[in-house]
């Protein structure tokens, strides 16, 4: 501890020991493993390895290394040097340890007499831990002191006064310790002890009231900027940080590195002889930075990232190596591209060897150059035209297609990729001549292949995020179907500004004009229809259920389905279908179709069921029977609808007056009974209560097998069934396969767990 003097005792010595004796362990591995749970914080104070605060957290050789942390104030902890009173302030590992020292004062009456002394001194027999010469300064301050800094045969001091009687202060300037109320004395290397001897030349009996007493210190010149106000009690501070250079053991590096057993200088470091007193100490490498005791202590600096390190020219062109950087130059220039170094200088040699290259072969490099422009040329066309393929590819919804078809892959290879050359060179360039048609997705044109294959090719809307859905929709379902009543897709090309689909060509048409737009050129007959609502009936079963995953067309209308060179029916415009999983029993969606054959249950529930296709079904029955248009604002307002008022017209038993002339000619009623019943069944406001299109596709081909004339030698057909058509004026019999009537009962059938994928 220590110890005030009082003024009357003479100088006795007084040092005070506040760091025993070090010693030494039985010598350790250089592997000596650190144990995990050590502890190297103290409150704020990093106390670095070879320190430490527990055994076995720091160099076993030299228990002087032991830092003790007193927690007795937990929200303060204050670190030691070892079991001593000598408080730690930091611990650097590039070998400074800094503590506090208290302040030696000197004080006197207005008599001159002393009437308060306090000298301290300090002695650290461990002489690797010697006061650094370097930072530390002993320092005098007051009006009328002398200090006198006493280590064994050195002595040193100074002399502090204010002049002017003592009692001017203008000529003592704030920031100098030059004599003028503040002086200072360098210390000796090596040194471990001192004491302190403050005496007055007159007692301050000439000073101000208020600065009575010298006072003394050896501390961190870095920490201490003289003032005016510290003639007045050092402005209440009691201690100064004061900076110790530590060093391990007692031997040079020379003799050190030969004890390997106890040389703790690790990887990528070098050892340095202990400048103030013996030992040595460890320092990393240049290019390196952190704690080269530690294993793997030293660690690189990236010298590119810190401005005081990077000496390139151009601090971009610097690249961190293990240990080190280096610059680079810009093309056409040579040099180590440092600041203070050789720089960047143009490369003449270069220059010269351009020239030299130049004039004899000037032709070769004229013809190469154009052979490299040429051919550059033609890499950044293919490439620009590629990256447009790619573009148009993910605009079109190709990444959307991709995905949806991942567990389709024996579908998608069935489609073709057609390329823009060969659609444009099919279609005349899209000359409006060649269109088929308009729908609500796209245009259509008819084209023909290289093969001399007529093709269809729909050309979609301009693409935005609320068309790419319907498009790779129909895209994915139709790669699925394989019937022959539904358009078959022959391929795409989703590298062009707008999508096309390419289609088996249909050449008669669509239904809806083949009924409503029909010049009287071609009559359709009774047999006819009942083929093409039986192939419809097919197509749609197939969809409904035959299909892995089953499909809802969403728009079934006589528009959407085309009639080929046989006036067999193809169903077509997948654009709203949806494919649905088997374990759900309804799709709720947007209210999409067309109206008139709108199922009146999805508009008013948004939920788009199997039932739903074959309300639209039953509207498509209808016009075949009437001829008539599904929606017409010609009619009256009664008439307007034709689902509507052909089910009045049904239960009223005016049915015939509404079915087309030409049916009535070749139809026998029992079969347009037949027929108008199944549509009556379709037409159901309860979906529940309709049949699915598997057996109304029975029922359909059971009525068309008994229209068609029995082939000669061929017996008719012996089992005859009588069907009742209800909500008839009178009950009329039919010959031919049998007919259920659901308005009582719902079918087996009806409730399909269907799920939207």
């Amino acid at each position: 501890m220590v110890t005030p003097r009082a003024p009357s005792q003479p100088l006795l010595p007084w040092i005070i020991i506040v760091a025993i004796c070090s010693s030494f362990a039985s010598s350790s591995s250089q592997s000596q493993v650190i144990n995990p749970s050590c502890q190297f914080k103290c409150g704020n104070i990093s106390v670095p390895y070879p320190f430490g605060m527990s055994q076995g957290c720091y160099w076993s050789e030299d228990k002087n290394f032991f830092i003790r942390c007193d927690e007795t104030d937990p929200a303060a902890p204050v670190a030691f040097l070892r079991n001593s009173s000598v408080e730690v302030r930091s611990i650097s590992v590039d070998g400074e340890l800094s503590i506090y020292t208290k302040v030696s004062r000197d004080c006197y009456n207005s008599t001159g007499a002393k009437n308060f002394t306090a000298s301290y001194a300090y002695e650290f027999p461990i002489i690797s831990f010697p006061f650094s010469s370097k930072h530390n300064k002993f320092t005098a301050i007051g009006c009328d002191t002398t200090a006198r800094f006493s280590a064994g045969p050195f002595s040193a001091g100074c002399s502090s006064g204010c002049y002017g009687y003592q009692t001017d202060l203008r000529n003592v300037v704030n920031g100098s310790c030059s004599g003028l109320g503040c002086c200072q004395s360098s210390i000796p290397i090596g040194l471990t002890f001192y004491e302190v001897v403050m005496s007055s030349l007159t007692g301050y009996r000439y000073s101000h009231d208020n600065f009575t007493c010298g006072y003394s210190f050896l501390a961190d010149e870095r920490s201490f900027n003289f003032s005016v106000e510290d003639l007045k009690d050092v402005r209440g501070r009691t201690t100064f940080p004061t900076v110790l250079d530590w060093s391990v053991g007692t031997v040079t590096c020379q003799e050190a590195v030969k004890n390997s057993s106890n040389y703790i200088c690790r990887e990528r470091s070098q050892c340095v002889d202990a400048l103030n007193g013996p030992g040595y100490r460890c320092e990393c490498v240049n290019g390196y930075q952190g704690n080269p005791y530690l294993t793997n202590g030293c660690q690189d600096t990236n010298e590119c990232l810190d401005e005081t390190l990077n000496r390139c020219l151009n601090p971009k062109r610097c690249v961190n190596t293990q240990g080190s950087y280096t610059c680079s130059c810009p093309s056409g220039y040579k040099g180590d591209g440092r600041k203070g170094g050789t720089g960047c200088l143009p490369d003449r040699s270069l220059v010269i060897k351009i020239a030299v290259g130049a004039s004899i072969g000037g032709v070769a490099v004229f013809f190469l150059l154009c052979w490299l422009g040429y051919w550059l040329y033609k890499v950044l066309k293919k490439r620009r035209i590629a990256m447009s393929k790619k573009q148009f590819f993910e605009r079109n919804g190709g990444l959307l297609l991709r995905q949806q078809t991942t567990h389709y892959e024996d579908s998608v290879e069935r489609i073709k990729i057609f390329t823009s050359d060969e659609l444009e060179k099919a279609t005349d360039n899209f000359n409006s001549d060649r269109v088929l048609g308009q729908g609500g997705q796209g245009t259509v044109y008819k084209g023909m292949l290289t093969d001399g294959m007529i093709v269809a090719v729909k050309k979609s809307k301009i693409v935005d995020e609320s068309q790419l859905e319907p498009f790779i929709n129909e895209v994915v379902i139709l790669s699925q179907i394989n019937h022959r009543n539904v358009v078959r897709l022959l391929g795409c090309c989703l590298e062009t500004e707008v999508p096309l689909l390419i289609y088996e060509h249909i050449p008669n048409g669509s239904l809806f004009q083949l009924i409503h737009h029909n010049d009287g050129d071609l009559i359709l007959s009774w047999r006819t229809r009942l083929q093409i609502a039986t192939e419809v009936a097919s197509a749609l079963a197939y969809l409904h259920s035959a299909t892995s995953v089953p499909v809802y067309h969403r728009d079934i209308k006589s528009g959407n389905i085309l009639l080929d060179g046989k006036y067999r029916a193809k169903v077509c415009d997948f654009g709203t279908s949806r494919t649905i999983s088997i374990d759900q029993t309804h799709l709720t969606t947007a209210v999409q179709g067309t109206f008139g054959y709108l199922d009146p249950e999805y508009f008013q529930t948004s939920q788009f069921t199997e039932k739903s296709d074959v309300y639209s079904f039953g509207v498509v029955v209808v016009e075949l029977l009437t001829s008539r248009k599904a929606v017409s604002s010609d009619r009256s307002l009664e008439e307007r609808s034709l689902a509507t008022f052909f089910l009045s017209s049904l239960e009223e038993g005016r049915l015939l007056d509404l079915i087309d002339p030409l049916v009535k000619e070749e139809a026998a009623e029992k079969e347009i009974m037949a027929v108008a019943g199944i549509a009556k069944q379709c037409l159901n406001l309860s979906g529940k209560k309709r049949p699915n299109m598997k057996e109304v596709m029975v029922e359909l081909e059971g009525i068309r097998m008994a229209h068609m004339p029995v082939a000669p030698n061929k017996p008719p057909q012996q089992a005859q069934v009588t069907v009742r058509i209800p909500l008839l004026v009178d009950d009329t019999s039919y010959t031919g396969p049998p007919f259920t009537d659901t308005d009582t009962a719902p079918y087996q059938s009806d409730v399909h767990p269907l799920l939207l994928r």
